[in-house]
């Protein structure tokens, strides 16, 4: 296995942080139901609007039909370097309140849940790679989802592999640098 890519930071970032990040090689060993449980529960202690937990998770676990199914939903630019991951998961937004109302925070939260789902299995030695690109309609009548659902992102996980074992252009991706836009950049001063 590569090196895990550790970024570079300017402060003292956490190493769970900084040792995050999306790999596209995965190993294609299966992860164990308890470990994958452990995972799916650290997302559900996400904050959310009136605890609303508007996050609601797929999983198809791969050599299933239903990992077939998710892997034809993929994007072609996805497909290559997904087939080896052990899971891929259907993140799914539920986009009222109990009460009907619209969940204006609902998308937050789910990203929220997702991160802390991606930090729990980072610290696992598991990896993730959250993809917006597959075709989320097809994924919605796939899961048959009312309206009140719908699906946010898809999320590869799985141990991750050598990047040598993947073609271009995924490899070179594998293992380009880190890099982030400075913090000058993203804070905007209004003074």
């Amino acid at each position: 296995m590569d090196t895990i890519k550790s970024a570079v930071t300017k402060y003292p970032v956490l190493d769970i942080i900084k040792n995050r990040w999306s790999p596209r090689s995965f190993s294609g060993k299966a992860i164990s139901a308890a470990d994958l449980n452990t995972i799916l529960e650290a997302g559900t202690w996400a904050f959310s609007a009136i605890n609303e937990q508007p996050w609601r998770y797929i999983v198809a676990h791969r050599d299933t039909a239903l990992f077939n199914s998710f892997f034809d939903l993929l994007f072609p630019g996805n497909q290559p370097w997904n087939k080896n991951a052990a899971v891929l998961v259907i993140s799914i937004i539920k986009k009222t309140f109990a009460n009907n109302s619209i969940n204006t925070s609902a998308q937050h939260d789910v990203g929220a849940a997702n991160m802390l789902l991606t930090l729990q299995a980072n610290s696992m030695g598991i990896y993730t790679h959250v993809m917006g690109g597959f075709n989320k309609e097809q994924a919605a009548a796939l899961l048959q989802l009312d309206e009140a659902f719908e699906p946010v992102v898809m999320i590869a996980i799985g141990y991750p592999d050598k990047a040598d074992k993947l073609d271009e252009p995924f490899r070179t991706r594998e293992t380009a640098p880190r890099t982030r836009k400075p913090l000058d950049e993203v804070i905007l001063n209004y003074n």
